[in-house]
Protein backbone atom coordinates (compact mmCIF):
# COMPACT_ATOMS: atom_id res chain seq x y z
CA UNK A 1 0.00 0.00 0.00
CA UNK A 2 1.23 3.49 -0.89
CA UNK A 3 1.69 6.18 1.75
CA UNK A 4 -0.71 9.11 1.92
CA UNK A 5 1.84 11.41 0.33
CA UNK A 6 2.51 8.93 -2.48
CA UNK A 7 -1.20 8.60 -3.21
CA UNK A 8 -1.51 12.36 -3.37
CA UNK A 9 1.46 12.59 -5.76
CA UNK A 10 0.05 9.89 -8.05
CA UNK A 11 -3.27 11.70 -8.26
CA UNK A 12 -1.59 15.01 -9.09
CA UNK A 13 0.59 13.35 -11.73
CA UNK A 14 -2.47 11.77 -13.34
CA UNK A 15 -4.33 15.05 -13.47
CA UNK A 16 -1.27 16.84 -14.85
CA UNK A 17 -0.74 14.27 -17.61
CA UNK A 18 -4.38 14.46 -18.69
CA UNK A 19 -4.37 18.26 -18.51
CA UNK A 20 -1.35 18.42 -20.82
CA UNK A 21 -3.00 15.98 -23.23
CA UNK A 22 -6.11 18.14 -23.38
CA UNK A 23 -4.11 21.36 -23.77
CA UNK A 24 -2.40 19.91 -26.82
CA UNK A 25 -5.77 19.43 -28.55
CA UNK A 26 -5.77 23.14 -29.36
CA UNK A 27 -3.16 22.39 -32.00
CA UNK A 28 -5.51 19.98 -33.78
CA UNK A 29 -8.42 22.37 -34.35
CA UNK A 30 -8.11 22.80 -38.10
CA UNK A 31 -10.14 22.97 -41.31
CA UNK A 32 -11.35 19.40 -40.86
CA UNK A 33 -12.83 20.35 -37.49
CA UNK A 34 -14.53 23.44 -38.92
CA UNK A 35 -15.96 21.50 -41.86
CA UNK A 36 -17.15 18.73 -39.55
CA UNK A 37 -19.11 21.28 -37.52
CA UNK A 38 -20.59 22.77 -40.69
CA UNK A 39 -21.56 19.34 -42.04
CA UNK A 40 -23.42 18.48 -38.85
CA UNK A 41 -25.02 21.93 -38.63
CA UNK A 42 -26.46 21.80 -42.14
CA UNK A 43 -27.35 18.11 -42.06
CA UNK A 44 -31.02 17.15 -42.13
CA UNK A 45 -30.20 13.81 -40.54
CA UNK A 46 -28.90 12.71 -37.18
CA UNK A 47 -25.43 12.18 -35.80
CA UNK A 48 -24.60 8.50 -35.30
CA UNK A 49 -21.70 8.10 -32.87
CA UNK A 50 -19.91 4.77 -32.75
CA UNK A 51 -16.90 3.10 -31.19
CA UNK A 52 -15.80 -0.01 -29.32
CA UNK A 53 -14.36 -0.65 -25.87
CA UNK A 54 -13.63 2.48 -23.83
CA UNK A 55 -14.22 4.59 -26.94
CA UNK A 56 -17.79 3.28 -26.98
CA UNK A 57 -18.26 4.52 -23.42
CA UNK A 58 -17.07 7.98 -24.44
CA UNK A 59 -19.31 7.84 -27.51
CA UNK A 60 -22.41 7.38 -25.33
CA UNK A 61 -21.51 10.49 -23.34
CA UNK A 62 -20.99 12.52 -26.51
CA UNK A 63 -24.40 11.38 -27.74
CA UNK A 64 -25.96 12.56 -24.48
CA UNK A 65 -24.28 15.95 -24.80
CA UNK A 66 -25.42 16.34 -28.42
CA UNK A 67 -29.02 15.47 -27.58
CA UNK A 68 -29.17 17.78 -24.57
CA UNK A 69 -27.88 20.72 -26.62
CA UNK A 70 -30.15 20.38 -29.62
CA UNK A 71 -28.21 18.09 -31.97
CA UNK A 72 -30.13 14.80 -32.47
CA UNK A 73 -27.74 11.88 -31.96
CA UNK A 74 -27.80 8.09 -31.57
CA UNK A 75 -25.18 5.70 -30.23
CA UNK A 76 -24.33 2.66 -32.35
CA UNK A 77 -21.88 0.11 -30.94
CA UNK A 78 -19.29 -0.80 -33.55
CA UNK A 79 -19.50 -4.53 -32.85
CA UNK A 80 -23.31 -4.54 -33.02
CA UNK A 81 -23.23 -2.48 -36.21
CA UNK A 82 -21.54 -5.25 -38.17
CA UNK A 83 -24.08 -7.74 -36.83
CA UNK A 84 -27.29 -6.00 -37.86
CA UNK A 85 -27.39 -2.56 -36.23
CA UNK A 86 -26.05 -0.91 -39.36
CA UNK A 87 -29.72 -0.47 -40.25
CA UNK A 88 -29.82 2.42 -37.77
CA UNK A 89 -28.05 4.60 -40.32
CA UNK A 90 -30.29 6.67 -42.60
CA UNK A 91 -29.14 8.35 -45.84
CA UNK A 92 -28.70 11.86 -44.40
CA UNK A 93 -27.07 10.81 -41.12
CA UNK A 94 -23.49 11.77 -40.32
CA UNK A 95 -21.28 9.21 -38.62
CA UNK A 96 -18.71 9.98 -35.94
CA UNK A 97 -16.36 7.09 -35.18
CA UNK A 98 -14.12 7.11 -32.09
CA UNK A 99 -11.00 4.99 -31.78
CA UNK A 100 -7.60 5.47 -30.22
CA UNK A 101 -5.75 3.29 -32.73
CA UNK A 102 -8.22 3.40 -35.62
CA UNK A 103 -7.16 -0.14 -36.45
CA UNK A 104 -9.26 -2.45 -34.27
CA UNK A 105 -10.83 -5.35 -36.19
CA UNK A 106 -14.38 -4.11 -35.74
CA UNK A 107 -13.48 -0.63 -36.96
CA UNK A 108 -11.68 -2.04 -39.99
CA UNK A 109 -14.83 -3.95 -40.95
CA UNK A 110 -17.25 -1.13 -40.14
CA UNK A 111 -15.57 1.79 -41.93
CA UNK A 112 -15.88 0.41 -45.50
CA UNK A 113 -19.51 -0.44 -44.85
CA UNK A 114 -20.22 3.16 -43.81
CA UNK A 115 -18.37 4.45 -46.86
CA UNK A 116 -20.43 2.17 -49.12
CA UNK A 117 -23.60 3.68 -47.68
CA UNK A 118 -22.42 7.11 -48.79
CA UNK A 119 -22.66 8.80 -45.36
CA UNK A 120 -20.11 11.40 -44.29
CA UNK A 121 -17.64 9.95 -41.78
CA UNK A 122 -15.93 11.98 -39.06
CA UNK A 123 -13.06 10.23 -37.28
CA UNK A 124 -12.03 11.11 -33.75
CA UNK A 125 -8.84 9.09 -33.69
CA UNK A 126 -5.34 9.14 -32.21
CA UNK A 127 -3.41 7.76 -35.18
CA UNK A 128 -3.40 9.76 -38.42
CA UNK A 129 -2.01 6.78 -40.36
CA UNK A 130 -4.71 4.36 -39.25
CA UNK A 131 -7.40 2.73 -41.40
CA UNK A 132 -10.07 4.91 -39.81
CA UNK A 133 -8.12 8.15 -40.29
CA UNK A 134 -7.31 7.45 -43.93
CA UNK A 135 -10.89 6.61 -44.91
CA UNK A 136 -12.64 9.36 -42.95
CA UNK A 137 -13.99 12.44 -44.69
CA UNK A 138 -12.92 14.57 -41.73
CA UNK A 139 -10.11 13.75 -39.32
CA UNK A 140 -10.23 15.10 -35.77
CA UNK A 141 -6.86 14.23 -34.29
CA UNK A 142 -6.85 13.29 -30.59
CA UNK A 143 -3.30 11.96 -30.42
CA UNK A 144 -1.83 11.79 -26.92
CA UNK A 145 1.85 11.25 -26.29
CA UNK A 146 1.30 9.06 -23.27
CA UNK A 147 -1.53 7.64 -21.18
CA UNK A 148 -1.80 8.71 -17.55
CA UNK A 149 -1.49 5.02 -16.69
CA UNK A 150 2.11 4.35 -15.53
CA UNK A 151 2.29 1.39 -17.89
CA UNK A 152 0.99 3.50 -20.77
CA UNK A 153 -1.74 0.91 -21.31
CA UNK A 154 -5.07 1.78 -19.66
CA UNK A 155 -7.05 4.32 -21.74
CA UNK A 156 -6.93 7.46 -19.62
CA UNK A 157 -5.49 10.52 -21.36
CA UNK A 158 -6.70 9.20 -24.72
CA UNK A 159 -10.33 8.80 -23.65
CA UNK A 160 -10.27 12.18 -21.93
CA UNK A 161 -9.04 13.72 -25.18
CA UNK A 162 -11.87 12.02 -27.11
CA UNK A 163 -14.41 13.35 -24.63
CA UNK A 164 -13.08 16.91 -24.82
CA UNK A 165 -13.05 16.86 -28.63
CA UNK A 166 -16.67 15.69 -28.56
CA UNK A 167 -17.55 18.52 -26.18
CA UNK A 168 -15.83 20.99 -28.50
CA UNK A 169 -18.04 19.80 -31.36
CA UNK A 170 -21.18 20.00 -29.24
CA UNK A 171 -20.47 23.50 -27.94
CA UNK A 172 -19.61 24.80 -31.41
CA UNK A 173 -22.91 23.43 -32.69
CA UNK A 174 -24.73 24.88 -29.70
CA UNK A 175 -23.33 28.32 -30.46
CA UNK A 176 -24.03 28.00 -34.19
CA UNK A 177 -27.66 27.10 -33.49
CA UNK A 178 -28.11 30.00 -31.07
CA UNK A 179 -29.13 27.49 -28.40
CA UNK A 180 -30.56 29.37 -25.41
CA UNK A 181 -31.21 28.59 -21.76
CA UNK A 182 -34.89 28.17 -22.66
CA UNK A 183 -33.94 25.57 -25.26
CA UNK A 184 -31.89 23.81 -22.61
CA UNK A 185 -34.88 23.74 -20.27
CA UNK A 186 -37.01 22.18 -23.01
CA UNK A 187 -34.67 19.20 -23.14
CA UNK A 188 -34.23 18.97 -19.34
CA UNK A 189 -37.78 19.29 -17.95
CA UNK A 190 -37.22 16.80 -15.14
CA UNK A 191 -33.97 18.13 -13.75
CA UNK A 192 -33.31 20.91 -11.28
CA UNK A 193 -31.48 22.95 -13.91
CA UNK A 194 -34.38 22.69 -16.31
CA UNK A 195 -36.94 23.59 -13.67
CA UNK A 196 -35.01 26.74 -12.85
CA UNK A 197 -35.43 27.77 -16.47
CA UNK A 198 -39.10 26.98 -17.05
CA UNK A 199 -41.00 26.53 -13.76
CA UNK A 200 -43.03 29.62 -12.90
CA UNK A 201 -44.70 30.88 -9.76
CA UNK A 202 -48.06 30.20 -11.43
CA UNK A 203 -47.18 26.49 -11.43
CA UNK A 204 -46.80 26.51 -7.65
CA UNK A 205 -49.13 28.84 -5.77
CA UNK A 206 -52.47 27.28 -6.92
CA UNK A 207 -51.54 24.18 -4.91
CA UNK A 208 -51.58 26.24 -1.70
CA UNK A 209 -54.38 27.74 0.32
CA UNK A 210 -54.97 31.49 0.05
CA UNK A 211 -54.80 32.96 3.57
CA UNK A 212 -56.22 36.46 3.84
CA UNK A 213 -57.92 38.81 6.29
CA UNK A 214 -59.26 42.34 6.08
CA UNK A 215 -57.66 45.34 7.76
CA UNK A 216 -60.09 45.37 10.69
CA UNK A 217 -60.05 41.61 11.28
CA UNK A 218 -59.63 40.64 14.94
CA UNK A 219 -56.45 39.02 16.20
CA UNK A 220 -58.23 35.78 17.03
CA UNK A 221 -59.67 35.46 13.52
CA UNK A 222 -56.27 36.29 12.05
CA UNK A 223 -54.69 33.47 14.05
CA UNK A 224 -57.44 31.06 13.01
CA UNK A 225 -56.97 31.98 9.32
CA UNK A 226 -53.20 31.60 9.48
CA UNK A 227 -53.39 28.30 11.34
CA UNK A 228 -56.02 26.75 9.05
CA UNK A 229 -54.14 27.63 5.86
CA UNK A 230 -50.80 26.33 7.25
CA UNK A 231 -48.46 28.61 5.33
CA UNK A 232 -47.05 30.60 8.23
CA UNK A 233 -48.50 33.88 6.99
CA UNK A 234 -51.65 35.69 6.07
CA UNK A 235 -52.17 38.54 3.60
CA UNK A 236 -53.98 41.65 4.78
CA UNK A 237 -56.13 42.89 1.89
CA UNK A 238 -58.37 45.82 1.13
CA UNK A 239 -61.99 45.63 0.05
CA UNK A 240 -60.78 45.65 -3.59
CA UNK A 241 -58.46 42.71 -3.00
CA UNK A 242 -55.25 44.70 -3.07
CA UNK A 243 -52.49 43.84 -0.63
CA UNK A 244 -52.12 46.19 2.31
CA UNK A 245 -49.70 44.11 4.34
CA UNK A 246 -48.63 40.71 5.61
CA UNK A 247 -48.66 39.03 9.01
CA UNK A 248 -46.30 36.11 9.62
CA UNK A 249 -46.23 33.69 12.51
CA UNK A 250 -43.09 35.52 13.64
CA UNK A 251 -45.05 38.80 13.77
CA UNK A 252 -47.67 37.13 15.97
CA UNK A 253 -45.10 35.73 18.38
CA UNK A 254 -43.36 39.07 18.73
CA UNK A 255 -46.64 40.90 19.27
CA UNK A 256 -47.89 38.43 21.89
CA UNK A 257 -44.61 38.63 23.78
CA UNK A 258 -44.92 42.42 24.03
CA UNK A 259 -48.65 43.02 24.46
CA UNK A 260 -50.85 42.06 27.37
CA UNK A 261 -53.97 43.52 25.73
CA UNK A 262 -54.00 41.74 22.40
CA UNK A 263 -57.76 41.26 22.19
CA UNK A 264 -58.31 44.84 21.06
CA UNK A 265 -55.80 44.67 18.25
CA UNK A 266 -56.68 44.15 14.60
CA UNK A 267 -54.79 42.88 11.58
CA UNK A 268 -53.93 46.46 10.64
CA UNK A 269 -52.19 47.01 13.99
CA UNK A 270 -49.72 44.17 13.63
CA UNK A 271 -49.21 43.79 9.88
CA UNK A 272 -46.04 44.68 8.00
CA UNK A 273 -46.89 47.17 5.29
CA UNK A 274 -45.51 46.98 1.75
CA UNK A 275 -44.61 43.28 1.90
CA UNK A 276 -42.46 41.55 -0.70
CA UNK A 277 -44.56 40.28 -3.59
CA UNK A 278 -43.95 38.49 -6.86
CA UNK A 279 -45.92 38.38 -10.10
CA UNK A 280 -47.46 35.00 -10.90
CA UNK A 281 -45.70 34.94 -14.29
CA UNK A 282 -42.20 35.21 -12.85
CA UNK A 283 -39.90 32.18 -12.72
CA UNK A 284 -39.81 30.18 -9.52
CA UNK A 285 -36.04 30.70 -9.44
CA UNK A 286 -36.64 34.46 -9.04
CA UNK A 287 -38.93 33.74 -6.10
CA UNK A 288 -36.12 31.77 -4.48
CA UNK A 289 -33.66 34.62 -5.01
CA UNK A 290 -36.08 37.12 -3.44
CA UNK A 291 -36.53 34.87 -0.42
CA UNK A 292 -32.78 34.50 0.02
CA UNK A 293 -32.12 38.23 -0.38
CA UNK A 294 -34.79 39.18 2.18
CA UNK A 295 -34.37 36.23 4.56
CA UNK A 296 -38.01 35.21 4.27
CA UNK A 297 -39.75 31.90 3.58
CA UNK A 298 -42.85 33.02 1.71
CA UNK A 299 -43.93 35.56 -0.89
CA UNK A 300 -47.36 36.92 -1.65
CA UNK A 301 -48.26 36.38 -5.29
CA UNK A 302 -50.03 39.03 -7.38
CA UNK A 303 -51.49 39.09 -10.89
CA UNK A 304 -50.89 41.72 -13.55
CA UNK A 305 -53.49 43.95 -11.88
CA UNK A 306 -51.56 43.82 -8.59
CA UNK A 307 -54.35 41.75 -7.04
CA UNK A 308 -53.49 39.15 -4.42
CA UNK A 309 -53.87 35.62 -5.80
CA UNK A 310 -51.95 33.37 -3.40
CA UNK A 311 -48.73 32.44 -1.64
CA UNK A 312 -45.55 30.70 -2.76
CA UNK A 313 -43.57 29.10 0.06
CA UNK A 314 -39.95 28.04 0.33
CA UNK A 315 -41.19 24.48 0.84
CA UNK A 316 -42.76 24.58 -2.64
CA UNK A 317 -39.35 25.35 -4.14
CA UNK A 318 -37.62 22.65 -2.11
CA UNK A 319 -40.23 20.11 -3.18
CA UNK A 320 -39.64 20.94 -6.83
CA UNK A 321 -35.87 20.68 -6.43
CA UNK A 322 -35.26 24.34 -7.31
CA UNK A 323 -32.82 24.75 -4.41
Amino acid sequence: MKTEEEIKDIAIQTITKEYLAIENLKNYINEDFIEAVQQIFYSKGRVIVTGIGKSANIATKIVSTFNSTGTPAIFMHAADAIHGDLGIIQPEDIIICLSKSGNTPEIKVLVPLIKNLGNKLIAIVGDKQSTLAKQADYLLNVYVDKEACPNNLAPTSSTTAQLVMGDALAVCLLECKGFTSQDFAKYHPGGALGKRLYLKVSNLYPNNEKPQVRLNESLSQTIIEMTSKRLGCVAVVSEKGNIEGIITDGDLRRMLSKSLNSNSQTAKDIMTSNPKTINEHEFAAKALNLMKENHITQLLVVNDNKEYVGVVHLHDLIREGII
